[in-house]
């Protein structure tokens, strides 16, 4: 009996530890940011989350920052194309298959105008949805939500846009994750038309 009580516990243990482990390494607890700045939703076909998210990027004084899992949107492609010829400093990250699996991809016309563009190859989907915009500034704004960065989105989906504004903490925590993700990340070369 005792050993069998010795077994399920060790048992029990051994379960727990493999849980809170990934990837060989201790999970840390996840932080918790305290609330601040403004929170603002759009939800989609109802409200214009589309134009909401452009005069967002009109907006942008320094960088912006994407993690998409799709980019097929012209206005937005050519919005993150204007604040890259206003001087910002403009990245995008993205999910190689999405890409390859979809003809009206506009990455290679982001590429081609300058922006550096990376694909996520690590993941079987690279499903972020997020812009961070002008971080580090008392105007940064977090950009999340089910909301791709398709014409589809706002048009033909039930969607929601997510904007946090004014909480440098979070958006910290998102840039960094940005960054750790662009870590894994592999360039997509411009082909040299535009």
């Amino acid at each position: 009996m005792q050993r069998a009580m010795r077994y399920r516990i060790s048992f029990g243990v051994t379960l727990l530890l493999a849980l809170v482990t990934l990837n060989g390494a201790r999970a840390e607890p996840v932080p918790v940011s305290p609330a601040q700045g403004t929170v603002q939703v759009a939800f989609t076909p109802w409200d214009d989350a589309e134009s909401l998210l452009l005069e967002t990027l009109g907006r942008a004084q320094r960088e912006i920052l994407v993690q998409a899992y799709l980019l097929t949107s012209r206005a937005i492609a050519n919005s993150l194309i204007a604040a890259k010829q206003r001087g910002l400093h403009v990245s995008v990250l993205a999910d190689a298959h999405q890409h390859a699996d979809n003809p009206a991809s506009l990455l290679v016309s982001l590429a081609n105008k300058g922006i550096p563009v990376w694909l996520e190859t690590r993941y079987r989907n690279a499903h972020n949805k997020i812009m961070v915009i002008d971080d580090g500034t008392q105007d940064v704004v977090i950009v999340t939500g089910s909301y791709n960065f398709t014409r589809s989105a706002q048009r033909m989906n039930s969607e929601n846009l997510f904007l946090v504004r004014g909480n440098l903490e979070l958006a910290s925590r998102f840039r960094q994750n940005w960054e750790r993700h662009r870590a894994d990340a592999v360039a997509l070369r411009p082909t040299g038309s535009q």
